[in-house]
């Protein structure tokens, strides 16, 4: 593994350590995961800006093209707006 020297404010290590004790693991582990879940959030983004680029209104009627035309499942249905009353 590889040491890395972190320098943190004191309001941040302590919160930090009180949040790894909590959750029964090392502050190195918090650290690491807490870098690692950063680092798959940045890419996610990335990755969904990078799909994005890609689309076309073509494609995305081609793929609402695919869903069959019903009544949407018990449960799926939207909310029933009532129109605003006139005030006369």
């Amino acid at each position: 593994m590889t040491r890395v020297n972190l320098h943190l404010p004191p309001s941040i290590h302590q919160r930090a350590k009180l949040l790894a004790k909590r959750d029964g693991v090392t502050l190195d582990q918090l650290v690491a995961l807490a870098l690692a879940e950063k680092m798959s959030a940045v890419e996610t983004e990335e990755y969904l800006q990078n799909r994005a680029a890609r689309a076309t209104r073509e494609k995305f009627d081609r793929a609402l093209s695919k869903i069959p035309a019903r009544k949407p499942l018990k449960g799926d249905e939207l909310p029933v707006r009532k129109l605003p009353t006139s005030r006369n």
